[in-house]
Formats: C-alpha cells, sequence, structure tokens
C-alpha cells in the first residue's frame, strides 16, 4: 500500500473557518495540470492523517485531481469524542464540516475553478451525502468506502451528485445497509463489491481497487472531458 510520488504541485495545510472563530485544519495537495478536486471526509474516530485515504488521496493525484484531506472536528472535539464517542456519528455536525470546506474551497482562487468530489468512509460517507444533498451545485460526484450511507437514510433522495459506493465483499452486514440506501438514492448511482475485502480493506490488493475505482469515478465526473464524449 505504500506509495510515494512527487507530482510536482502545490502542498499545504489549511486553516478552514467554521462558527465561533474557530477552524479546523486540513491538507490541500493540488498536482500540476488539476483539473478535479477530492475533499476526503474520514470516518468514525479517524483523522486527516488516515493512512488508506492518504494512500487513495496519492493515487488521486496522479490522475491531476486534487485532494484535501480534512479534520471534521476541532481538537477541543476529538479529546471529547475520544472519551464519550459521540461526536463520530453525529452526521449533521460533520456534515456541517463537509459544507464549510467545499465553501472554503469554492472561494479560494486556487480551487474555485475545479469541479468538486467527495469521499467518504464510514460515518464520513454519511457526512458527505448530507452536503451533497445540501449543495446539490457545488458537489459533483461522491464515492464512499466502506460507507454508512444509511446514516444520511433522510437526506438521500435529494443527493443529485452521481455516487459510487465501495463496498468489501466479507462485509455483509454493510453491504446490506449500502443496498438499501442505494435504493433511496435519485441519481446516478452504482454499488461496487470488492472481492475477498473485509470492512477496512485491509486485505493485499484491495485498497489498490478502491483507489483505482474511486479514480476511475472522479475522472468520468470531474475531468472535463474531449467534445464528443458524454460524462
Amino acid at each position: 500500500m505504500r506509495r510515494n510520488n512527487d507530482t510536482g504541485g502545490n502542498d499545504r495545510e489549511i486553516q478552514i473557518p467554521i462558527r465561533g472563530w474557530r477552524t479546523i485544519s486540513g491538507d490541500l495537495a493540488i498536482p500540476q495540470g488539476a483539473e478535479g478536486l477530492v475533499v476526503f471526509a474520514h470516518g468514525s474516530g479517524s483523522s486527516r492523517f488516515s493512512p488508506r485515504n492518504r494512500y487513495v488521496a496519492q493515487v488521486l493525484q496522479e490522475r491531476r485531481l486534487a485532494t484535501a484531506l480534512i479534520d471534521l472536528l476541532t481538537p477541543a472535539e476529538e479529546s471529547i469524542d475520544a472519551i464519550s464517542g459521540e461526536l463520530r456519528f453525529d452526521i449533521r455536525l460533520l456534515a456541517d464540516r463537509v459544507v464549510a470546506a467545499i465553501t472554503w474551497l469554492r472561494e479560494e482562487e486556487e480551487t474555485r475553478s475545479l469541479e468538486i468530489g467527495c469521499f467518504g468512509s464510514s460515518t464520513g460517507a454519511a457526512a458527505a451525502l448530507t452536503a451533497a444533498a445540501r449543495l446539490p451545485e457545488d458537489l459533483a460526484a461522491v464515492v464512499s468506502r466502506g460507507g454508512r450511507p444509511d446514516l444520511a437514510s433522510y437526506d438521500l433522495p435529494q443527493v443529485k451528485a452521481p455516487t459510487l459506493l465501495i463496498v468489501g465483499g466479507d462485509d455483509p452486514a454493510v453491504i446490506e445497509l449500502n443496498r438499501a440506501a442505494l435504493e433511496k438514492l435519485d441519481c446516478e448511482k452504482r454499488l461496487q463489491i470488492v472481492s475477498g475485502a473485509g470492512h477496512l480493506f485491509e486485505q493485499p490488493g484491495k485498497l489498490e481497487e478502491v483507489a483505482a475505482l474511486a479514480g476511475e469515478w472522479f475522472g468520468k465526473h470531474l475531468i472535463p472531458q474531449p467534445a464528443g464524449r458524454e460524462k
């Protein structure tokens, strides 16, 4: 899974304002010639330093997609959540943070012209889909990895962004939750089951499959297509 690459672009830490003069942190990477941008919404108890999401981000950067890995909680909130475990399941709060990140990126000179997608894992997938329902004009695609879209159940019919749900074949409970969520989505949609993969896609080669599937989906929906070729 390890991967090191130099895309010749611009990488920097960012601070995104939220309510009450507070900020959440992120890592923005813009490879040379970037033609789209993917915001990462991490899952339960994780952060922008998730090695799985960072691997996927590197693969996307090689496909001329900028990436923004965002901490959805402030340091103080993370301390509270480490004890209570409650904030990681507060989908409305997490979606607020995804919306704040997308809104901020829409105003930045470096990223304002790029189509934006969202890659969500676990509870972060629910936050991504809720954000997509709130921002139908600003989010062009969603990919969920081992996600819990059922936690965004009431928002799913309002999602217009093309949505790819990726689930491990050895994760039967989550497969059923994703199948039920797929029925509620009223947009271009697909459920992709990765054979032999568990919930975290830890088996050899399985995360690579996730990265390839995400790259194809975002490439199709975020990167401008040649004339005469449909998205």
